[in-house]
């Protein structure tokens, strides 16, 4: 019994670790600020969020492979609540920031991808680390919650996108929610 005990234990502090690393206990703070301006490549996508990844990776290895250019931030723009929309209606969009685009450079990549420049506006913003693939999830198992939270207890527009940015020289997911769409 005590040998099952201590495997049980050993199991329980390695699950804790690992939460702990992807960023389980890390304490979630919002603030408001203005932001924006970052010209994005991207690819509309419908249907489930959980496919996202798929066409980041896209988005990232056209780039680096046909266009030569190496990006170091990814970006989903997700529009809808998946709460309150069917899967297959959920709308976002999945691409890269392109940093110091030219304008020939942005017409070369507009021929296989849509290109935007962010609206510089006001956003309820916080920031989570980013150790990996894992740090997404366990990122939209405590950010999503604490936005919802954080836009009720504060009488904020509840419709409006939210944008992750994973800024992976900076190891970190930057999380935006527009104040207004």
């Amino acid at each position: 019994m005590s040998t099952i005990l201590i495997i049980l234990s050993i199991i329980l502090i390695g699950l804790l670790l690992i939460s702990a690393w992807y960023g389980g206990f890390y304490n979630i703070r919002f603030k408001t600020t203005q932001c924006g301006g970052e010209t994005v490549a991207f690819l509309p996508h419908k249907g489930d969020y959980k496919r996202t990844g798929k066409v980041m990776d896209e988005v990232y290895y056209t780039l680096l492979n046909e266009f030569k250019i190496e990006t170091f931030k990814g970006v989903s723009i997700y529009y809808d609540d998946p709460d309150n929309t069917p899967t297959s209606e959920l709308r976002s969009e999945v691409g890269c920031v392109i940093e110091n685009p030219d304008l020939e450079l942005i017409e070369k990549i507009s021929q296989k991808f849509q290109v935007k420049v962010v609206p510089k506006r006001e956003y309820l913003t916080t920031e989570f680390p980013y150790k990996g693939k894992p740090s997404v999830i366990v990122g939209v198992i405590r950010v999503y919650p604490a936005i919802k939270k954080q836009t009720r207890q504060n009488n904020l527009p509840e419709n409006g996108h939210i944008m992750e940015i994973y800024d992976i020289p900076n190891k970190k997911i930057v999380y935006r929610k527009a104040m207004e769409e």
